[in-house]
């Protein structure tokens, strides 16, 4: 299933979609793919599996901490294809992965892999379009979605060469930095999805820092997607043990599933 299903959907029931991201193997491998079943079951639209990597750059406390008990644990670049066979056909399975680990594996060999285990696409963001024509080539060949990132400091001539090369919608990161849950919203998000809209009719997702029913319902008033991480992998984190941490999700999908239904 590809993420335009999803959001034509969502943009039929007049609401932002739901993106709930967690690495593929946290909280261990079986408990990831039973994590992916929660969210959905409890009203996530696209989930977005993280593939753990050891050298992260743009990732947050949480995530990198998810990340490295996933690697400590024996979690293969592989693994992320048996995650997502496990889950794929209800909603749109995307990856979001530094682009070294699947130039490593194989540009072509990685989109095969992926397509077969019922992926729709890939998230890379730390792969800018002019430097893609690898994933371009191969993505095109899968028909996969790739999806590139827009930033407050993007200029006006690289979010229309950004969008222009996206396929599935378009992530608008809200925050400069690192990932991490917040206390509250980016005010310069609003604007930069304006900015956005007027290069492209692709959705627009906002991710970063959202932890709340009430911070979803905000950015789904102006964005396609709401998309959260870091508040995800925390319901593990902070929980005593992994039961509990499925419950704490649970609850948490289904605040967030209300905001953007709101």
């Amino acid at each position: 299933m590809r993420s335009a299903e999803a959001f034509a959907k969502t943009r039929a029931e007049g609401r932002a979609a739901l993106v709930g991201y967690l690495p593929a193997g946290f909280p261990t491998l079986a408990d990831s793919i039973k994590a992916v079943d929660i969210m959905i079951d409890h009203g996530a639209d696209i989930i977005e599996l993280g593939l753990p990597y050891s050298d992260p750059v743009m990732d947050g406390p949480a995530i990198q901490k998810a990340a490295d008990r996933a690697l400590a644990a024996g979690f293969r670049t592989r693994q992320v294809f048996e995650v997502t066979e496990a889950v794929a056909g209800r909603v749109p399975i995307l990856v979001m992965t530094y682009w070294n680990l699947v130039e490593r594996y194989g540009v072509d060999r990685f989109a095969g892999d992926f397509a077969a285990a019922g992926g729709a696409g890939l998230i890379t963001p730390d792969l800018i379009p002019d430097e893609a024509g690898d994933w371009i080539a191969a993505s095109d060949a899968h028909d996969l979605d790739r999806v590139f990132l827009v930033a407050p400091s993007s200029t006006e001539e690289r979010i229309a060469s950004t969008v222009a090369a996206c396929r599935g919608f378009v992530y608008a990161q809200s925050v400069m930095g690192v990932t991490g849950a917040r206390a509250a919203t980016s005010a310069v998000a609003p604007e930069l999805v304006r900015r956005t809209r007027a290069h492209t009719d692709l959705p627009i997702g906002v991710g970063l820092g959202v932890r709340s029913g009430d911070q979803a319902a905000e950015i789904g008033a102006y964005g396609d997607a709401v998309i959260v991480g870091s508040a995800i992998v925390n319901c593990y984190l902070d929980a005593e043990d992994i039961p509990s941490g499925h419950q704490k999700l649970a609850e948490l999908t289904a605040d967030l599933a209300a905001g953007v239904r709101r």
